[in-house]
């Protein structure tokens, strides 16, 4: 494999959608968990531990969607077209999600019907996340580079499972920012919470690992072929350590570890994804040297990629420092 502008684009858009996932999943995990925390003191607490950075997690997603338009525009083509519905879900699900966030507050007479939008806003954006994966891992009919499938190709018993899987992820990680940034009765809950999410994450992580290799392409050769899998055998096995680890660091009361032990498993699944996909962008129809834009523009582009991303990791990275400590029983930091 040769290193060039389109494989530089493509590691770029990878850290974009990894970074937006890591960082607004929190975020939806919490609003998925709305529900079973009891209005007022509880979800006061959970919200507000999100409040300083919610808004500047998306900055990821513009950025990954964003550079997949530009660096590699007939991916972007066939992927949007393909996945119209879930997607369309996944922005409705956000705008629900952020105007329920700041309306909540502005309009505390109707707060119960707030609070059930924040909820719904963000399942509905965390399950369109794991469909839309599922539905790009299991394939897209791709003729004279354009798209040639159905409407609903997309919906699949697969899909479905990963998009389940991914909704359960973000709970998880929800649950363990709260056991973080907490403390009290919600961290409480939250520890309460954990155990079994992560019961339910490993579960969804072994269910579509075992369903993906069952695919259609050739994911089973991939991942099983002598001598690569001594290599991918170790994701794993490592899987199961975080696992093992994140059992520990719950018995023993840890706020941080389980928290940055569930990063590490979704960084894992990231892993995993790329073992299965590179160097496609839709698998078995179009690499990422087919889909690129051309090298001009993918140079001129990766210069403002160069400036700009350390300027969001600079803000970013500031404001998750301003606001390191506890949402304490008040509800502020």
């Amino acid at each position: 494999m040769s290193f060039d502008l389109a494989t530089a684009w493509a590691l770029l858009i990878l850290f974009a959608v990894f970074a937006y996932v890591v960082m607004d999943g929190f975020d939806l995990g919490i609003g998925i968990l709305f529900p079973v925390f009891p209005a007022g003191r509880e979800r006061d607490q959970a919200i507000n531990s999100i409040a300083p950075v919610w808004d500047g997690n998306e900055t990821w997603l513009v950025l990954g969607g964003g550079g997949l338009m530009a660096a590699f525009p007939l991916a972007y083509g066939v992927i949007l077209t393909a996945l119209y519905p879930p997607i369309i879900a996944m922005l409705l699900g956000l705008v629900f999600r952020g105007v329920a966030f700041e309306a909540r507050w502005r309009d505390p007479a109707h707060r119960p019907w707030w609070d059930v939008a924040f909820t719904v806003g963000s399942a509905t954006a965390a399950f369109a996340q794991g469909v839309t994966l599922g539905a790009l891992l299991q394939g897209i009919a791709v003729e004279d580079r354009a798209y040639g499938g159905g409407w609903l190709d997309w919906l699949t018993p697969f899909s479905l499972l990963t998009g389940a899987s991914v909704v359960v992820g973000y709970a998880l990680l929800g649950a363990t920012w709260l056991v973080w940034k907490t403390e009290g009765a919600t961290q409480a809950h939250a520890w309460r919470l954990a155990p079994r999410l992560a019961v339910g994450l490993l579960a969804g992580i072994v269910a579509v690992s075992l369903a993906t290799l069952g695919l259609e392409f050739d994911y089973h050769h991939r991942w099983t072929q002598y001598p690569v899998v001594l290599l991918t055998a170790q994701v794993p096995l490592l899987t199961a350590i975080l696992g093992y680890a994140f059992w520990r660091a719950l018995r023993r009361r840890r706020e941080l570890a389980p928290f940055l032990l569930t990063l590490g498993l979704f960084g894992l699944t990231f892993i995993g994804l790329c073992i299965s996909m590179f160097p496609f962008v839709v698998p078995r129809a179009l690499t990422i040297w087919d889909a690129a834009a051309p090298d001009a523009s993918l140079g001129f582009m990766l210069v403002g990629a160069v400036v700009l991303i350390p300027v969001i990791l600079a803000y970013t990275g500031w404001a998750y420092w301003v606001f390191r400590g506890k949402v304490g029983h008040e509800g502020y930091h």
